[in-house]
């Protein structure tokens, strides 16, 4: 498609008008000390572990945790109003979301909820981290420390087996060139092979 300004301005238009959550945790001396999410609706998603990374990890969540993730931020009246516990809690890391929609906004801060809607979405946030974590984590092994890519697979097997993982076709091309380079080890091999295929049978 040739793209004329008019056609430009309209998709531009169009990506503004679209609503958006953000999500960011600061915990200091935890590692990772700070994490952000924005997640629009369409799915497409940016990880970042520094409000001023100018490279973050991006990934596309299925249409269906899009859905309940946005549902979970409609009962919460897109975070217009406080959802921080009267408990007395230890610190766990200061949780903000913002709703963002045109002119219609909304944001608010907790360390720990009460509110089973507000868990509900701060755990598929953590899920997320959780996931480009590992995603991190096994990019950086296959590049840097190869003998380290057999336990980055196994965290990752882990994850799965624990329903941690979300946006799972983001490891494919990762995990296919390592099942198809044969510098690297034949069990990391093997394993990258049989996760691919696993996440393959879920689509």
């Amino acid at each position: 498609m040739k793209w004329t300004p008019i056609l430009f301005l309209a998709a531009v238009l169009a990506h503004a008008g679209e609503p958006s959550i953000f999500y960011s945790k600061s915990f200091p001396n935890s590692v990772p000390a700070y994490t952000q999410i924005v997640l629009q609706a369409n799915g497409e998603g940016e990880y970042k572990e520094a409000p001023d990374d100018e490279l973050p990890l991006k990934f596309k969540l299925a249409e269906a945790d899009v859905r309940a993730v946005f549902e979970l931020a409609d009962k919460l009246d897109h975070f217009k109003r406080p959802l921080e516990t009267q408990l007395k809690v230890a610190f766990m890391g200061t949780k903000t979301f913002r709703w963002e929609n045109g002119a219609q906004k909304g944001e608010v801060k907790f360390n720990f909820s009460e509110d089973l809607s507000a868990q509900a979405i701060l755990d598929w946030f953590e899920r997320i981290a959780e996931s480009a974590q590992l995603r991190t984590e096994l990019e950086r092994a296959a590049k840097y420390d190869r003998l380290g890519v057999d336990k980055a697979l196994r965290q990752l097997l882990i994850a799965m087996d624990r329903k941690r993982l979300v946006a799972q076709e983001q490891y494919l091309p990762m995990l296919d060139r390592i099942a198809n380079n044969e510098s690297y080890m034949h069990t990391a091999r093997m394993k990258a092979s049989e996760i691919a295929e696993a996440i393959r049978k879920t689509q």
